[in-house]
């Protein structure tokens, strides 16, 4: 059974946002606006999203 996947892309810039939050973006592999990557949906990803959601947009894939 193939594993559910979610594509991450920033959408906006992180130039106003917390240290933390730069953190997240960085630890998701986030670089620049309107780079996407794919990651397992799995409750750390939702937890690190959920820290940045007014940052990036989320698709299930």
């Amino acid at each position: 059974m193939a594993e559910k996947r979610v594509k991450i892309t920033l959408i906006k810039s992180p130039i106003g946002a917390s240290p933390k939050q730069r953190k997240v973006l960085e630890a998701l592999g986030l670089r620049k606006m309107h780079h996407a990557v794919e990651k397992p949906d799995n409750p750390q990803t939702s937890g690190a999203v959920d820290k940045i959601k007014h940052l990036v947009k989320v698709e299930q894939l």
